[in-house]
């Protein structure tokens, strides 16, 4: 599994269920990067979505202790070993996680990599992504130059790979 997510200068990624920011740049690579594949999620990013509905072009796998929880267009997984039951034979590189701040938590350990924009500057977040730059088993493998969006916000790409599942 691969994280894909944007963070602030203290990996803050979001305040009541929305990101502080918009990059379009950003939003397109996200797609790039996603579409044909499988997107892992909680509910209250599906929730967060427009329309609340699921990325279209991609298998949407929401994660929820709701056992009542149904969408349409989307499977459900009660818990981590479910999941991974759902995604089992899946190519590692198609397989996305995209939030929230609990789903990044329980399941980052799980990935052999991290697509990481660091969005410059501090944000008022209530979420987080774990930060990969403390974590031992994770290390850079590539940066981006800078990039500065239309609306001038300025970010860089990193790729992080997670050293215990690459050994």
């Amino acid at each position: 599994m691969i994280s894909i997510v944007a963070v602030d200068r203290n990996w803050g990624i979001g305040e009541n269920n929305r990101m502080p920011w918009k990059i379009p740049g950003e939003q397109l690579f996200f797609k790039e990067k996603t579409y044909g594949g499988i997107v892992i999620m909680g509910r209250k990013t599906l929730e967060s979505l427009p329309g609340g509905r699921p990325l279209e072009g991609r298998r949407n796998i929401v994660m929820t202790r709701n056992p009542d929880f149904k969408k349409d267009g989307v499977e459900i997984a009660e818990s981590p070993e479910v999941l991974l039951s759902l995604v089992r034979g899946e190519d590692s590189r198609n397989v996305f996680l995209i939030g929230g701040s609990q789903i990044y938590r329980l399941l980052t350990p799980y990935c052999r990599e991290a697509y990481i924009t660091k969005v410059k500057g501090k944000y008022d977040v209530d979420t987080y992504h774990p930060d990969l730059d403390r974590d031992s088993d994770w290390h850079i493998t590539d940066v981006s130059e800078e990039i500065v969006s239309s609306n001038g916000i300025a970010y860089t790409r990193y790729v992080y790979e997670n050293i215990f599942l690459n050994r």
